[in-house]
C-alpha cells in the first residue's frame, strides 16, 4: 500500500505566499476543537480554586521563573517546530501562550531527528544583574546544549543559540549566585563506567556571564542518585537554588514514566558537597494503589518558585492514564502548594494523590488558557497562524497560506510515516474524551492523493482520515491505522453530488477509542464512518517516546 503524507503548520509563523496548484493543494475553513473531561466537570469557585494540570495535553517538563509581578513557564517540543512555547501568567494558574521561544529556522535544525528528540526539558531563570532572562536546553541529536536570552519575553525575539560545547548530557540548568556569579548543572554519565543500568550523575560548571560560556574544570556533585547502593536510576531534571542561606539542588530520580518522583539535596556551598534529605522523596505516585479512581502518574519532573508574597510553588509533570498506564494526552503540567517541614521543601506528603482541585487565593482567571473543559475554534482569519499550531520539524520552505478564505495547504511530496517535515498543522490533544474537526475544499487526481485530519503520535503510530481516491478510482473517505504496518480499516463512498463540494471531518475520542465521521450538508448531520476503534496505538506505553497526541490538517500527493 502507497503510504500516506500530511502537512505540518506551526503557530506564530507568518503567513507564506505559496503558488500551489489545484492538483496538489487542500483547503482548510476552520479547525476546532473542544475538550469534556469528567474530571473537568464539576464546577470551582474561579477566584479560589484551580484545576489541574494547569496545561493540560503534551506540555512535559515545565520550568518557571520570576520578575516582579510576572511569571513565565515553559515546556519540552521535542522535534515539534517552533520549539520551547512560553507562557505567561500573574496569578501561577490561568497561563497564556505569548509565544515560541525558538521561532526561527536559524535557531532550530530539526532535519531528521527522530521525533522524541530535539528539543528536551528547558529551564528558564531571570537574572536580576543583568536583567536579563535566559533559556538553556538540549537539543537532543542535533546542536546539542545551548543558551537563548532576551531582555523581554513579551517581545518574543529570543536570540540566536549559544553552544555549549563542554557541558553534555541533558537537562541543563542555569543558577545565578547573589554575587551574581553563574553555574549550570545537568546530568550526564557518571566518572568511568556506569556501576548499573540508569546509573547517571549531576556535574557542575561554572558559568561566564559576560561571555556566555563554560570555564574552570566541572565536578560531580551527586553520584547516582540519592542512595548510591539502592542504584537509583535516571537522577537528571535539576535545579539549583539559594534559599536561607543554603544551596538546595532539586533533581528527578526513577524515571519519567510510574516511579518517577522529585528528591532534594542540600549543600552549604555551591559546589557541594549535596546531602540528600532523609524524608526524599518529596513528591511522587509511585507507592499508590493501581486501583485509585482517577488516578494521576508519572508525577515528577518539578521547578520551584516564590510569590512576591514569600509562598513557594511547584511546577512538575504527570500523566493521566485513562487505563493501567495507557495514556494519549502525553505528559502534563500540574501546580502545587510547597509545605516547608524543617528547613526543606515537600511538594506533597507521602501517600497523597496529586489533586485535581486546589485552593489558592485571590486568582484572576483569563480568556485563552489551557486547562479544564473548553473549545476552540479558528477560521483562520490572522495574518498569522496561532501560537497552539505545529509543526512535523523545521520548515525549509513555504508550503501554506492564509488566503483570507482559509488555511491552503501544498502537499510537499513528504510523508507523516518518514522523518521529515510533512505538510501537516497540529493542535494538541488535551483531554480524554474531546472532539476535533474541520471542512476543506480537495480534488485528489491519483490513488494515494489524501488530505483531512490526522492523529499522530509519530511515524508509525497514528490515524490519517481523509478525501481520497480508493484503488477502483473513485472518491471516498478513507481511515487508515498505524502500528507498526499502515491498514485500511474504513472506507466510504463519497456521492457522485457532492464531488466537488466541501466537507467536514470530525473524530471524537473516548479514552482509549475514536471514532470518525463525515458531514456533507455544513454539519448538520454527521455520517460514522469508523466507531470506537482501538486507539491505544496512540498511547505512550504503545508508541514509546516522549510526546502526546497531535490532532491536525494535512494533505499528500506526489
Amino acid at each position: 500500500m502507497k503510504k500516506l503524507c500530511i502537512i505540518a503548520l506551526t503557530g506564530l509563523i507568518a503567513a507564506a505566499s505559496v503558488s500551489c496548484s489545484a492538483d496538489r493543494a487542500a483547503t482548510f475553513h476552520y479547525f476546532e476543537y473542544s475538550g469534556a473531561d469528567k474530571t473537568f466537570a464539576a464546577p470551582i469557585d474561579l477566584a479560589r480554586e484551580y484545576q489541574n494540570p494547569i496545561l493540560s495535553g503534551f506540555y512535559p517538563d515545565p520550568s518557571i521563573c520570576r520578575k516582579g509581578n510576572d511569571y513565565y513557564l515553559v515546556v519540552s517540543s521535542f522535534s515539534y517546530y517552533p520549539g520551547i512555547p512560553i507562557f505567561h501568567s500573574a496569578d501561577l494558574v490561568s497561563w497564556v501562550q505569548i509565544g515560541n521561544v525558538l521561532n526561527r529556522p536559524s535557531q532550530l535544525n530539526l532535519d531528521g531527528i527522530r521525533l522524541s528528540g530535539g528539543v528536551y526539558a528547558p529551564a528558564i531563570v531571570y537574572n536580576p544583574h543583568n536583567d536579563t532572562f535566559y533559556i538553556i536546553n538540549t537539543c537532543v541529536d542535533g546542536i546539542g546544549n545551548f543558551v537563548v536570552k532576551t531582555k523581554d519575553p513579551m517581545q518574543n525575539n529570543w536570540s540566536e543559540p549559544v553552544v555549549l560545547p563542554k557541558v553534555g548530557g541533558i537537562d541543563p540548568s542555569l543558577f545565578f549566585d547573589d554575587d551574581g556569579a553563574g553555574y549550570i548543572v545537568h546530568n550526564n554519565a557518571p566518572q568511568g563506567e556506569p556501576e548499573w543500568e540508569g546509573h547517571r550523575a549531576i556535574w557542575i560548571h561554572r558559568y561566564d556571564v559576560n561571555a556566555d560560556t563554560t570555564f574552570g574544570t566541572p565536578q560531580v556533585i551527586v553520584d547516582g542518585g540519592t542512595d548510591k547502593a539502592k542504584h537509583p536510576v535516571w537522577i537528571e531534571a535539576p535545579h539549583l537554588y539559594k534559599i536561607n542561606g543554603y544551596y538546595y539542588l532539586m533533581c528527578a530520580e526513577g524515571g519519567t514514566s510510574i516511579d518517577h518522583s522529585e528528591v532534594i539535596f542540600r549543600a552549604d556551598n555551591v559546589m557541594g558537597p549535596y546531602i540528600p534529605w532523609k524524608n526524599n522523596p518529596i513528591l511522587t505516585q509511585r507507592d499508590l494503589p493501581n486501583d485509585r479512581p482517577n488516578p494521576v502518574t508519572c508525577a515528577g519532573h518539578a521547578d520551584l518558585v516564590q510569590t512576591p508574597e514569600g509562598d513557594w510553588y511547584a511546577m512538575f509533570l504527570a500523566c493521566r492514564p485513562y487505563e493501567d498506564n495507557y495514556f494519549n494526552t502525553g505528559r502534563e503540567t500540574f501546580l502545587l502548594p510547597v509545605v516547608w517541614k524543617n528547613e526543606y521543601p515537600i511538594i506533597l506528603p507521602k501517600g497523597e494523590t496529586v489533586p485535581y482541585v486546589v485552593a489558592k487565593k485571590d486568582l484572576s482567571p483569563r480568556e485563552g488558557t489551557y486547562k479544564g473543559n473548553f473549545t476552540w475554534r479558528d477560521e483562520f482569519r490572522a495574518a498569522t497562524l496561532n501560537d497552539r499550531y505545529l509543526f512535523i520539524r523545521t520548515p525549509r520552505t513555504p508550503w501554506w497560506s492564509l488566503t483570507g478564505k482559509g488555511l491552503q495547504l501544498q502537499a510537499n511530496g513528504h510523508s507523516i510515516y518518514e522523518r521529515a517535515n510533512p505538510a501537516f498543522i497540529g493542535h494538541r490533544q488535551q483531554h480524554l474524551s474531546f472532539e476535533a474537526q474541520t471542512e476543506l475544499d480537495y480534488k485528489p487526481v491519483k490513488a494515494g492523493d489524501v488530505a483531512g485530519l490526522v492523529c499522530y503520535q509519530n511515524e508509525a503510530h497514528n490515524f490519517v482520515f481523509g478525501k481520497t481516491i480508493n484503488g477502483q478510482g473513485k472518491l471516498c473517505v478513507a481511515l487508515y491505522r498505524s502500528q507498526g504496518d499502515t491498514v485500511r480499516i474504513a472506507e466510504a463512498a463519497i456521492p457522485d453530488a457532492e464531488a466537488n463540494a466541501s466537507i467536514r471531518l470530525k473524530v471524537t475520542g473516548n479514552n482509549a477509542y475514536y471514532s470518525f465521521f463525515v458531514s456533507y450538508d455544513k454539519g448538520a448531520s454527521w455520517t460514522a464512518v469508523a466507531e470506537n476503534v482501538d486507539a491505544k496505538n496512540l498511547s505512550t506505553e504503545v508508541a514509546k517516546g516522549f510526546t502526546g497526541v497531535v490532532i491536525g490538517m494535512y494533505v499528500y500527493g506526489l
